[in-house]
């Protein structure tokens, strides 16, 4: 049914539902074109498309685990990306792989000539390689964002504001590696004195007045000072290099084949260590059990020697104590006597009799407790006999002296009994 067969009212309505349906249509489209929007805007953040980034590059010996796109780490943090792997030319015997990177804003500041390193680490177990840059500990910013200029001496005294303006590069003392003056400090009449005294006649300073987004100059190690950025230029970070997980596995394989014959030789050096003690410990065990009897007679006779018959009978037996007593008791008899006699002497020889007497008393209370001394302690038996035999040498003597010859008379008694013989008590039991 065309739409002029159609009745003014429906022509109405259908006019009403068609401004609805592209209200809905140019919605749906904004709303589609916002979020579309929003996700690139995201992802330009989060990619950093919006930041300025820095170039950098390094060399490495392979490029093993690692890709383009892969992220620059720094102090933990994502900082940039590899931007490009290549193999150097063939005719380049040092290097061998180029790596060139990005580092965003503001995580090139970290990076400085002295300190700052591209160190290709090991990320995970199956070979991944990750690149990491090291935190700057000295010398100057990789790169700047003050203009540039290269000016002379005159040119550098009628510059607006000496403090706000700065060195740009290295000035030397002639044939010294000492610095006149370093970059980024400010310029001074002093500083430009120096200058002319040491000969300059051009030099590289910056504007401190004006910080731009982009980076105006880089670092020159060579020449010593920083030198306009241009596109398709970056800055030489040297590289760590650690070798992949793999190739560590590969070495440790290998100094363990290297390793295994001497390990077999020790296990079996090990075997022959066992074996030979196993038998010595089972010598030991015989010659235990042989050695039992003698430590059984040892341990009886050490019990036994607190008891009677023991090893102190055997040194000094019970007839030689009986005899030995009746021998002090018949030298105390005799020495008694020899005090009489030398009492009836005259006065100084009764005071030296008296005296002697006196002392063989002592004596005589000396040897009456020599039986139970010896008993306690059989190593005074030598001391005894010596005493014994100074004793009778004594009286021998005073037999012999002419002063004392007559009280020495002996009785007109029987003969004495035969003394008995000492035996030991080994000779008892024959």
């Amino acid at each position: 049914m065309a739409l002029q067969d159609l009745t003014p009212q429906l022509r109405t309505r259908l006019s009403r539902m068609e401004r609805a349906v592209g209200w809905f249509v140019a919605l749906a489209i904004g709303l589609l074109l916002f979020g579309f929007a929003y996700y690139v805007y995201s992802t330009a953040q989060r990619k950093g498309w919006f930041k300025t980034k820095a170039p950098y590059f390094t060399f490495t010996d392979r490029a093993t685990g690692l890709k383009v796109g892969d992220p620059v780490r720094l102090m933990g943090f994502d900082v940039g990306q590899i931007t490009r792997i290549d193999a150097q030319p063939a005719d380049d015997f040092r290097y061998n792989v180029y790596v060139e990177f990005e580092i965003q804003s503001p995580y090139y500041g970290y990076l400085w000539t002295e300190g700052s390193r591209a160190k290709v680490t090991t990320a995970d177990f199956l070979g991944k390689r990750q690149l990491e840059v090291t935190k700057g500990s000295g010398g100057y910013p990789t790169y700047i964002f003050h203009p540039l200029r290269t000016v002379t001496l005159v040119q550098a005294r009628s510059l607006p504001g000496l403090s706000n303006w700065a060195f740009g590069q290295e000035l030397h003392y002639p044939d010294s590696i000492d610095l006149a003056a370093r970059p980024l400090e400010p310029l001074s009449e002093e500083k430009l004195a120096l200058a002319q005294r040491l000969g300059v006649q051009s030099f590289t300073v910056l504007d401190r007045r004006e910080t731009r987004k982009m980076m105006t100059g880089m670092w020159n190690d060579k020449e010593g000072r920083y030198v306009p950025f241009e596109r398709g230029t970056s800055y030489w970070l040297l590289s760590d290099e650690s070798p992949a997980v793999t190739e560590r596995l590969e070495r440790l394989v290998a100094q363990l084949e290297k390793a295994l014959p001497g390990v077999l030789a020790l296990t079996n050096q090990l075997g022959a260590v066992l074996s030979n003690t196993a038998s010595l410990t089972a010598n030991l065990d015989e010659i235990a059990q042989n050695a039992r009897p003698a430590v059984s007679n040892l341990a009886a006779l050490t019990a036994a020697l607190d008891q009677p018959g023991a090893l102190g009978e055997w040194l000094l037996p019970t007839n030689l104590n009986r005899q030995l007593g009746v021998t002090l008791d018949q030298a105390s008899n005799t020495l008694g006597q020899a005090g009489a006699t030398l009492a009836s002497a005259n006065t100084n020889l009764s005071l030296l009799v008296a005296n002697l007497n006196r002392s063989l008393d002592n004596l005589a209370g000396i040897t009456s407790n020599l039986n139970q001394q010896v008993q306690a302690s059989t190593n005074m038996l030598p001391a005894i006999s010596e005493a014994v035999r100074h004793a009778d040498e004594l009286i021998q003597g005073l037999k012999r002296h002419w002063l004392l010859r007559s009280a020495f008379k002996s009785p007109a008694t029987n003969a004495p009994p035969p003394q008995p013989s000492l035996r030991s008590p080994k000779d008892r039991n024959r």
